[in-house]
């Protein structure tokens, strides 16, 4: 599972980085209501930041409501290096079982607000193969009573929904 799991987030980093060097507007709306384009950059490069800090055993409290600014001139660079911190730090062995669901927890925040990026800046915003019913099993039902201060409502979908429907309406998205 941990090679499958850094598989996925290599994946997940590669079509966000993609949505990412696609965005010509930092200020757009996005699908997160309170959010541009910019704060959804700096909340994704401020998480992955947090798990690298993390995983290095550092005492670091995870990232707020209010995203800090964690990108410069060139967001596209400054996540693509915030993703080979985080590949790095969780590659050596037994790295990604210590440190519990923290990559899988990265990998889904980065795809699900890469699709948020996607809808923002008009790109096609549909994910790779597999990853969303991958980050769908992976946080599905994991958070219980917490579930409220991670994602908004969750959005029905039919029956017949695809796994990334499945995977933003139960993140509190529109699926549409």
């Amino acid at each position: 599972m941990s090679a499958d799991l850094l598989d996925l987030y290599r994946k997940s980093s590669e079509w966000t980085g993609s949505k990412v060097a696609g965005i010509t507007d930092l200020d757009a709306p996005t699908p997160c209501e309170e959010w541009t384009a910019r704060d959804v950059l700096n909340h994704i490069v401020e998480t992955q930041h947090y798990f690298v800090a993390a995983a290095s055993g550092q005492d670091v409290a995870p990232p707020g409501k209010a995203p800090v600014n964690s990108i410069g001139n060139d967001p596209a660079t400054d996540l693509s290096k915030a993703q080979a911190a985080v590949v790095e730090t969780f590659s050596p062995d037994g790295v990604i079982e210590k440190t519990g669901p923290s990559l899988g927890i990265a990998f889904c925040d980065q795809l699900i607000h890469g699709w948020d990026l996607a809808k923002a800046s008009g790109q096609d915003a549909t994910m790779p193969e597999g990853l969303a019913q991958a980050a769908y099993d992976f946080i599905h039902g994991k958070f219980g009573d917490q579930r409220a201060q991670f994602f908004k409502d969750e959005v029905p979908v039919g029956e017949d929904a695809t796994p990334q429907q499945r995977l933003l309406g139960y993140t509190g998205r529109n699926p549409d």
